[in-house]
């Protein structure tokens, strides 16, 4: 093979000029031609290069430079098209579109019966051209005369003793045995009496016969040889009569190939099929009448897998697409390109469809912009993130205000499709903007279909926007009067359940049910407690981890104190008789009882314990005055002791005494409190007799103690976080959705 490519570069380096490089070689029976793959030099584009050495086959020469004239004169859609040509004393080359040997294929049993009959249509008609228009002879029609190109088409090759019947000397008279096996594929009447006896009957006699070995040929895989001939092994029962018409042994009775047409192309002839009729049509779509092209777009529907899948691609696409963007084909057509559209690469559609899809996008045409939405899920997985981003989402929006409900809802339903391709800052951006109008929208189904689109793109929101969008969408959309509205908020919610918080499960997304679940239609009244149902569980599994108080353990750091002795024992309002304030009260009154012995001086102890009584008088005492639930404060203020007598032995609790001590070490408190809650300084009085005493005392120091504590921590645990108000919470997006 490397010497042949090297023979090949040296004889060109040597002759005319070749802008063709030879790639591999390809096998190609029953010829004089060696055919390469190649390519071309000036922008590598693929050909193939059939290649003759004049010197090696000087014999059938005569045969390489009849093939050559005929190549460059006959012009025929259905013949090899040629590219460029070199003729030296030693080699012949003819550069040709890129081209693959059908007996490939027919050895292996690729072709499709529906394919093989358009190939045998596609060489019937290049044939009637030759035999009644060129007035000429091919001579050597067979499966090694016929090539596929990259589109899939059969074209004719072959060209070896092609003569034209007018001529005297015509090659195929005197060189017609040199062709490769001619003795297997000649006519009996050739065989019989040699070549001159094409002169003695019709034109088409050789021609019809060959065309007949060549249609056994394709259907079986090889014709071994004249015994075959006639035999209908393979061949579609339609066209079996036909068929032996064109091997009939006697010529002056033989059909021609023009006759075997026209049966095919009768109405209900084996030519009558939906690939025959693509081809037939796609080339004139842009020209035919409104009428004439629905007719054929009907037909169009019937394309199928046995199709050749390059034809399609290369020939019947580009066609498709002029008359969609330029031929007024419309909607119809662009649905037949989509189905085309998924046999392509992703190289194949960026090249091909993708461009006239932005062009397309950028058109007025309703019709067409429905179109497009609704094929959108068979096109986004060939187009590209930035395509979308930047040509096709900025047109698109446009629907959203059209004022025609269906392009609208075309539209919302589209963004499902669209928004994986779509950047963070669109989808939080100007997406949710034209959502908040549309979940406005006066058509109820659209509105419903806001909500639905919003619940299914809700894992695309950005985390900043998500929580506060969704509360206010879904809260809106169970207020609408349209039933399937509400239905689809109370689904997009449990769909979303697991995107909020627990918190907002219990404080707005519950809450927002709970109206639903006595809502006037069974439909959404069930959805409701199947909702409901879903964030109570969430609720509950989340309650599973709290801790049972968030209350502070006793203040267990003053010397030799009693921890259970002081604690303060805490009942609950349902199971004591004395109402909410009991528990409290009790708790003094047992530790009073239970006080004996004389009152001992003040030590470092009680100086402990008479610092925590001071700090919870001031706290106490400032969170009274701001507690919205107590009593006034002016009320409370009124509520005097009217007696001050001294301690005795009744067993009766000094409570004047007491309340002395605290005021007393309130007043008497060094310790600033919190800021914004401090008084303003007045002149301390001096202390009494009775205070110092009262201050001194053990009830005053341990139980006061001990309460200070409680409550001050108690009360720096109830306060809760302050919470942003609702109005600043639904700033820009809360009213956008109301």
């Amino acid at each position: 093979m490397d010497f042949l490519k090297s023979a090949v570069a040296s004889a060109i380096s040597k002759g005319p000029a070749f802008g063709f490089s030879f790639g591999d070689r390809v096998d190609i029976d029953q010829s004089i031609w060696t055919l390469y793959n190649g390519t071309k030099r000036e922008d590598g584009s693929k050909c193939s290069i059939f290649s003759f050495d004049c010197v090696a086959n000087k014999s059938r020469l005569p045969l390489a430079r009849n093939a050559l004239r005929k190549l460059r004169t006959l012009r025929h859609p259905g013949v090899i098209r040629v590219i460029d040509t070199v003729e030296t004393d030693t080699y012949i080359y003819i550069a040709t579109e890129r081209l693959v040997p059908l007996s490939w294929h027919v050895r292996r049993k690729t072709l499709s019966e529906e394919t093989i009959k358009w190939g045998l249509f596609s060489i019937a008609k290049t044939m009637k051209f030759i035999n009644n228009d060129a007035k000429s002879v091919h001579g050597a029609l067979r499966v090694s005369s016929v090539f596929t190109s990259e589109s899939g088409e059969w074209k004719l090759g072959g060209f070896d003793v092609l003569s034209s019947m007018n001529e005297d000397d015509a090659i195929i008279y005197t060189h017609g045995s040199l062709v490769p096996d001619s003795g297997r594929y000649c006519p009996p009447e050739v065989a019989k009496s040699g070549w001159e006896v094409i002169k003695r009957n019709p034109l088409h006699a050789v021609d019809a016969y060959d065309y007949g070995i060549f249609v056994f040929e394709v259907f079986n895989g090889s014709f071994m040889g004249p015994d075959q001939a006639g035999q209908t092994k393979g061949v579609p029962p339609s066209m079996q009569a036909s068929y032996k018409n064109l091997v009939n042994g006697n010529p002056k009775v033989r059909r021609g190939i023009a006759q075997f047409l026209e049966q095919g192309q009768r109405v209900g002839g084996f030519f009558q099929t939906p690939l025959i009729t693509l081809t037939e049509g796609i080339e004139s779509l842009g020209i035919k009448s409104e009428t004439e092209r629905e007719e054929f777009l009907a037909q169009l529907d019937d394309i199928g897998d046995d199709f050749p899948e390059d034809f399609l691609k290369m020939k019947v696409l580009p066609e498709l697409l002029k008359s969609v963007e330029f031929g007024g084909g419309g909607p119809k057509v662009f649905g037949i390109v989509m189905k085309i559209g998924q046999r392509l690469t992703d190289e194949e559609y960026e090249s091909q469809i993708t461009p006239v899809i932005v062009r397309l996008f950028t058109l007025p045409d309703r019709a067409i912009r429905v179109c497009l939405l609704d094929n959108l899920p068979l096109m986004i997985d060939h187009l590209p993130n930035k395509i979308v981003n930047d040509k096709i989402f900025p047109q698109m929006v446009t629907g959203f205000a059209d004022i025609m409900p269906v392009v609208r809802e075309q539209t919302v339903r589209a963004i499902l499709t669209v928004v994986p391709k779509l950047s963070d800052r669109t989808v939080n951006g100007e997406l949710l903007r034209h959502l908040a109008k549309t979940a406005n929208d006066e058509q109820p189904g659209i509105r419903t279909n806001t909500t639905i689109c919003l619940g299914k793109i809700a894992r695309n929101l950005g985390n900043s926007t998500r929580t506060k969008v969704l509360t206010a969408a879904f809260a809106r959309s169970l207020r609408d009067p349209f039933v399937h509205a509400r239905n689809a908020g109370l689904m997009a919610l449990a769909a979303t359940a697991d995107l909020f918080s627990e918190d907002d499960c219990a404080t707005k997304m519950l809450p927002a049910i709970c109206p639903s679940l006595v809502d006037k239609e069974r439909l959404v009244r069930d959805q409701a407690n199947k909702t409901f149902e879903i964030y109570m569980q969430r609720i509950r599994k989340y309650q599973t981890t709290l801790p049972e108080t968030l209350l502070p353990p006793p203040n267990t750091n003053v010397p030799g104190a009693n921890v259970n002795a002081n604690a303060p024992r805490m009942g609950t309002p349902a199971g004591d008789a004395g109402g909410w304030a009991g528990w409290a009260i009790s708790s003094f009154t047992n530790k009073l009882a239970t006080a004996s012995g004389q009152i001992q001086p003040v030590t470092n102890g009680a100086a402990a314990q008479e610092a925590e009584a001071e700090d919870f008088g001031a706290a106490w005492g400032d969170e009274a005055e701001d507690d919205p639930w107590g009593e006034p404060a002016a009320k409370l203020a009124t509520t005097k002791t009217t007696s001050s007598a001294a301690f005795n032995d009744s067993g009766e609790p000094d409570f004047a005494g007491w309340l002395n001590a605290q005021a007393a070490a309130k007043s008497a408190s060094k310790k600033p409190l919190p800021k914004g809650l401090a008084k303003p300084t007045t002149t301390a009085k001096p202390k009494t007799t009775a205070s110092i005493g009262a201050k001194k005392s053990v009830i005053g120091g341990a139980a006061g103690a001990a309460a200070s504590a409680a409550a001050k921590k108690a009360a720096e645990v109830k306060k809760p976080p302050e919470e942003p108000k609702e109005e600043e919470e639904d700033e820009g997006w809360g009213d956008a959705w109301s």
